[in-house]
């Protein structure tokens, strides 16, 4: 099938690659052309524009950071929504505001155009495997037809139900990842200065009520070993938080741990972390208990 891929990034380049490996036809665009150069190497054709990866395009997939930069690449003067069709399928792999992806789907039915939010969740390194969990918002019938597609980045795609629904199910998720790696770091710090080793702790927690991914996958993949390259960068974290503390003063939801993280975020920000993997935020627990955690070989 040719399919268009805009935002070839530390996420969207692995997802792009499994199409390319599945047999599918790829037209791509990023920001930066060398984001997609081992795509090229591929098979995959370049496009100068997002629009321009559209017309022959069966389905066109977007892999962006914010939801302003999905808006723009939807609606904006060389946007893919000026190169679509009647007929043609978005599938938006973002993490992105419910609300603005409902309006987007507005705008796009508009103009005979099905779009479906699809978030996706498990790393850079689930992204590489195919092994993405893949949250579906949008048009059931549109999704079963092309739901192989996107079996070939994820190896748990879930139909959420109506748009939106698949970005507050990401949000939801990511708040508790994020809410989870604080509380770790606190639980972490206190076990191991009061003396037991870190491998035995988090050895511990895992395999007892408090073992969580987080944990298991992603801390010893890089905060263990003191990795802080993304990943999934802290600013990403920090968007995904505020996405949901956002989304919870919309419906008038109290979040008062929830708000607690986001500042947690927010400071990590403010030391200048916004580009190192989320388990940097554990630093500011580190740094006020006097305790790293890290493990050696």
């Amino acid at each position: 099938m040719k399919l268009g891929f805009i935002g070839t990034g530390n996420m969207g380049n692995p997802m792009a690659a499994n199409l390319i490996k599945a047999g599918h036809q790829l037209t791509v665009h990023d920001l930066r052309r060398e984001a997609a150069t081992n795509l090229l190497e591929m098979g995959a054709d370049w496009a100068d524009s997002p629009r321009e990866a559209v017309p022959g395009s069966e389905v066109v997939f977007t892999s962006l950071p914010v939801p302003r930069d999905v808006e723009a690449v939807v609606l904006g003067e060389n946007g893919i929504l000026g190169g679509a069709s009647s007929g043609q399928v978005f599938f938006d792999l973002s993490t992105n505001s419910p609300t603005m992806v409902r309006r987007l789907s507005e705008e796009c039915a508009a103009r005979g155009v099905t779009l479906l939010d699809s978030p996706v969740s498990g790393g850079t390194y689930g992204a590489a495997e195919g092994t993405l969990a893949v949250m579906v918002g949008g048009d059931k019938t549109v999704f079963e037809k092309y739901k192989s597609l996107l079996d070939g980045i994820g190896t748990h795609v879930v139909y959420c139900g109506a748009i939106g629904n698949g970005s507050v199910c990401k949000i939801c998720n990511n708040l508790m990842s994020m809410g989870t790696g604080v509380l770790l770091a606190e639980a972490l710090t206190l076990g191991v200065k009061a003396g037991v080793g870190l491998g035995t702790l988090a050895d511990v927690i895992n395999n007892s009520t408090g073992g969580s991914k987080r944990l298991a996958d992603k801390f010893p993949r890089f905060l263990f070993q003191g990795n802080f390259e993304p990943g999934f960068a802290t600013a990403l974290a920090a968007k995904d938080v505020r996405l949901a503390t956002d989304l919870g003063r919309e419906y008038g939801i109290p979040m008062e741990l929830s708000n607690l993280v986001d500042q947690k975020h927010v400071e990590a920000l403010f030391r200048g972390w916004g580009l190192e993997d989320s388990d940097a935020v554990a630093k500011i627990q580190e740094e006020k208990s006097g305790v790293q955690l890290r493990l050696h070989d």
